[in-house]
């Protein structure tokens, strides 16, 4: 098959056309992978945080675990960490209640616009 001098120009021309198209799907499918991951790990983090609220009854240590749990993959404050309630002793009074542990990270995909906030929840009965 031969290759008229005219159709090196159209390959060219049709690169130039569906390169851009496909960087961009290859882009929004890393940013994803990369969203679901610290999904993931803020849902962990918080199930591990909520665990030790509701065996110690301490929302400091319960923030400091849910930090430590978090990180490298995310860099949660503490200020990010909601624990309610604050002891669970106060959680029930007909019985034992629940403790709950909420983060929220903004993440910032591909360093564009605004970031989309991820929340990672756990709730787990107070005293095991």
């Amino acid at each position: 098959m031969k290759t008229h001098r005219r159709d090196r120009g159209a390959s060219a021309v049709e690169f130039a056309l569906v390169a851009p198209i496909v960087v961009l799907l290859l882009l929004g499918i890393i940013a994803f992978g990369h969203a679901f991951h610290v999904q993931s790990v803020l849902s962990n983090a918080a199930r591990d945080g909520v665990r030790v609220m509701a065996l110690s009854d301490a929302p400091a240590d319960a923030r400091q675990t849910a930090i430590e749990s978090a990180s490298p993959s995310a860099n949660v404050a503490a200020s990010q960490i909601t624990v309610t309630p604050a002891s669970c002793a106060a959680a029930g009074t007909s019985g034992p209640g629940t403790a709950t542990v909420t983060i929220t990270y903004p993440l910032n995909l591909l360093g564009l616009g605004t970031p989309v906030n991820l929340t990672g929840k756990g709730t787990m009965r107070c005293n095991g």
